[in-house]
């Protein structure tokens, strides 16, 4: 094994064009740990937002982002079970994932399941996780229920698309051009609208027979969140996952009181650490759903780890389809 491996560092909280590509030592395994050699890692907004210390885990530079990978082992710490080099994993944690290689604990590492090349496995796990947790552990989206999805040709929205029909809920998503919208619609949505569009409450009431829906996905926040209270139904729940927009709406009491709808938040990572039998239910309902292929990742864009910097700009000017990946090796 190299005594030394090369990662993306952000050496500055100025966004993308802070990545510098840098030769890392490789560190002794502590206890739990496994070394993973990257083959993909998977960019999600919060990695854009790591970068120009926007995000609520801010660490202070140099850091390597990425919070998501998958590869194969090539060590494993003494007291590790279960896993050995060789095996074909997927991996998770709060950065680290674009470099050539990834020291996680252990814990955070599953199978990759047959179904997933190794990109679509650095894709899955942080949306899966957040779709499944939103639509299932705190929205109770049950089938034949109604379900507004903003942002959906986004990698998070487009995996809920995907987790909202595998439920049986009838899916309105939103996206902002036609590629997008073609987009959403092949991943399963019944419906598909511009959020631009001034009458896009009316048009949701129209759609769900003037009930409006009773799940509200947003990951957008901004503007787009209080249109969306208008197409909610009484007794709705709204959930409120993140704010790609880079705003955070304001929602007005009264309104939420009037119609009786509840604001949920989400966090799909903390909340399981917080909760043990939650963090097992989760986990198990995953293993099962990426053994099936189920919520499959679209990508849009593949870069190579020298690239990175034309990756999360792909992400900063909102070009990208579902997924973006940073590929290390091209072989699945």
């Amino acid at each position: 094994m190299k005594s030394t491996f090369l990662a993306a560092v952000c050496t500055s909280l100025n966004g993308p064009s802070s990545i510098e590509m840098i030769e890392q030592d490789v560190r002794p395994l502590q206890t739990g740990e496994i070394r993973i050699e990257v083959h993909a890692a998977g960019l999600n907004f919060p990695d854009l937002l790591m970068t120009q210390g926007k995000y609520q885990f801010r660490p202070d530079p140099p850091f390597v982002p990425g919070l998501e990978a998958a590869g194969e082992v090539i060590e494993v710490a003494p007291d590790v079970r279960g896993i050995k080099p060789g095996d074909r994993v997927m991996a998770g944690g709060k950065g680290g994932a674009l470099a050539e290689q990834w020291v996680v604990n252990a814990a955070a590492v599953s199978p990759l399941p047959p179904a997933l090349s190794f990109s679509q496995g650095a894709c899955w796990q942080t949306a899966a996780s957040t779709a499944w947790h939103a639509l299932v552990a705190r929205g109770h989206l049950q089938p034949a229920e109604n379900v507004l999805i903003l942002g959906a040709s986004g990698g998070v929205g487009m995996a809920a698309v995907k987790m909202a029909k595998h439920i049986g809920a009838t899916v309105i998503g939103t996206g902002s051009t036609d590629e997008k919208r073609k987009a959403i619609r092949q991943a399963g949505a019944d419906h598909v609208l511009d959020p631009a569009d001034k009458e896009l409450a009316a048009k949701v009431k129209q759609l769900t027979d003037g009930k409006g829906v009773d799940v509200v996905f947003d990951p957008v926040g901004g503007d787009l969140a209080l249109t969306a209270t208008r197409a909610i139904a009484w007794n709705g729940r709204y959930l409120v996952v993140g704010f790609a927009s880079g705003a955070i709406p304001s929602f007005p009491a009264n309104h939420v009181m009037i119609k009786t709808y509840s604001l949920i938040g989400v966090r799909a990572g903390e909340s399981p650490r917080r909760d043990p039998a939650l963090a097992k239910r989760q986990s198990a309902a995953l293993r099962e759903l990426a053994a099936d292929g189920i919520m499959q990742p679209y990508i849009s864009h593949s870069f190579p780890l020298n690239e990175t910097i034309k990756a999360l700009s792909v992400l900063e000017q909102r070009e990208a389809i579902g997924r973006v990946v940073v590929e290390m090796k091209t072989s699945s």
